[in-house]
């Protein structure tokens, strides 16, 4: 029998979807619910505790009382400033492999090395406990993007692909041709919100996500889900398009579901295709 699994559960429905499926699997898990980041409804039903997140000693302890082996990281966490984060003394090992000197990247490769290197864990994607996330190549649902919505689409991939060399952002939004919002630190769901507000007269922005050249597979893989779906709908969006292979989409058939109800497209694009 498979030893428990701990997630290390962020914000979003990703961390719940991930215990349903090692439930299914006949597989306990025990999730380390973070403080200000995880959604108390996506995390209550399972066995877990809540621990901030400057309190890494707190949280591997726990994983270690639980007969944790295997850990996945799973759901975005807003990444805090060092006052908000108050380290312990094992949180201030992923502040000596220079966490908080770089970008996302820099900080969850630290977090990683240090889980596994000192110790002893083994971190797991979330497609080798919860397979079946990934988007495929292809459109995903019954509506397709328009030449103005590819020409959109291109031009988003060109904004991340230059962005992601410097650690920024996973997504963005285009908008015939102008792009209204690149992700910061705000997150996702917020970037919608926010470009909804700017939206300009004429057909809906686009809504790109990509994983970054170079980052760890294993954690922080961009994400949508029917939420990602829903907010796009409210701000008046023609459709999404997310990496294919590299992008994870929760509950895949709600989702589709809801993009097809509101008109959107959703689609998933191989970027190595020529």
């Amino acid at each position: 029998m498979p030893t428990r699994l701990g997630i290390v559960a962020g914000g979003g429905l990703l961390p719940g979807h991930i215990a349903h499926r090692c439930r299914e699997q006949g597989r306990e898990v025990f999730i380390v619910a973070l403080e200000q980041q995880a959604d108390p409804a996506v995390v209550e039903p399972w066995p877990h505790v809540w621990v901030r997140l400057g309190a890494a000693g707190t949280a591997i302890r726990h994983l270690r009382e639980a007969g944790v082996e295997e850990v996945v990281m799973a759901g975005p966490v807003r990444r805090p400033s060092l006052s908000e984060l108050r380290p312990d003394g094992r949180a201030l090992r992923f502040l000596a492999r220079g966490a908080l000197s770089g970008g996302d990247d820099g900080l969850l490769s630290a977090v990683v090395r240090t889980l596994e290197e000192d110790e002893g864990f083994r971190i797991v994607s979330v497609q080798d406990v919860a397979g079946g996330l990934l988007a495929r190549h292809g459109k995903l649902g019954a509506h397709e993007p328009g030449e103005d919505d590819q020409a959109d689409i291109a031009r988003g991939v060109k904004v991340l692909s230059a962005l992601g060399a410097v650690d920024v952002g996973q997504a963005v939004v285009v908008q015939a041709g102008v792009v209204l919002g690149v992700e910061a630190i705000e997150g996702t769901d917020a970037l919608i919100r926010r470009c909804g507000d700017l939206r300009r007269q004429g057909k809906g922005p686009v809504l790109i996500k990509l994983a970054k050249d170079g980052q760890e597979q294993r954690v922080d893989l961009p994400t949508i889900g029917p939420e990602t779906v829903a907010g796009c709908r409210d701000a008046g969006f023609s459709g999404i398009a997310v990496e294919a292979g590299r992008s994870l989409i929760v509950d895949r058939d709600a989702a589709i579901a809801a993009a097809d109800a509101a008109g959107m497209f959703l689609v998933g694009l191989r970027l190595d295709a020529g």
